[in-house]
């Protein structure tokens, strides 16, 4: 005997979805994502991925010059069947049009920003920082739980825009101190106060 579903699963074009389709196909589950034409749904998200955007959101929009914005969960449109959606995005304060806009062009984002959760380390740690460099976003940061208690580390990267692939610009423990996309200090320990 077999249980009927009571949710209609969409059935993917045989081409796969376009970001059309993500943003308009109705009953979408909250922060779902469009990779390679295929939908992704995101698994509940554990404290630590919670926590450390709360962090890192007060930390850049703390340091953050007028002329962008630091937006959270947004999709960002790479291509036609490319609609990822990092965790931080830092957007050029221009390309927002509306409180009701759910997207961002990739050319409007200066960072990306990835928590890697159990779910989603390939996405993050691969998949994902390809589109974002052949989409020309200048950085891009992967955040990680490492030790005991379990403190963020961030993994920074800069564009080569010759080879549209990310450089390392070194792992930061403990304290995250850049000066692009623009000066920024976090202290990644006051996550313990959160």
């Amino acid at each position: 005997m077999t249980a009927e579903s009571t949710h209609p699963w969409p059935v993917p074009p045989q081409d796969g979805y376009t970001v059309d389709d993500l943003l308009t196909l109705p009953d979408l589950p909250p922060h779902t994502e469009l990779i390679d034409g295929s939908l992704v749904f995101v698994s509940p998200q554990r404290y630590f991925h919670s926590v450390v955007i709360d962090l890192l959101m007060a930390g850049l929009r703390r340091t953050a010059p007028p002329e962008v914005r630091v937006v959270r969960e947004m999709t960002v449109m790479v291509d036609e069947r490319n609609g990822p959606e990092p965790d931080i995005s830092v957007v050029r304060a221009n390309a927002l049009r509306s409180r009701e806009q759910t997207f961002f062009q990739a050319r409007d984002v200066l960072l990306a920003v990835e928590v890697v959760s159990p779910d989603s380390e390939a996405r993050d740690r691969d998949t994902k920082p390809h589109k974002y460099a052949n989409a020309g976003i200048p950085y891009f940061w992967r955040v990680e739980m490492a030790g005991d208690p379990g403190y963020p580390v961030v993994h920074a990267f800069e564009l080569d825009k010759e080879t549209r692939t990310y450089a390392g610009l070194g792992v930061q423990h403990r304290r995250l101190k850049l000066s692009a996309p623009f000066d920024i200090d976090i202290d990644l320990t006051a996550i313990d106060a959160l």
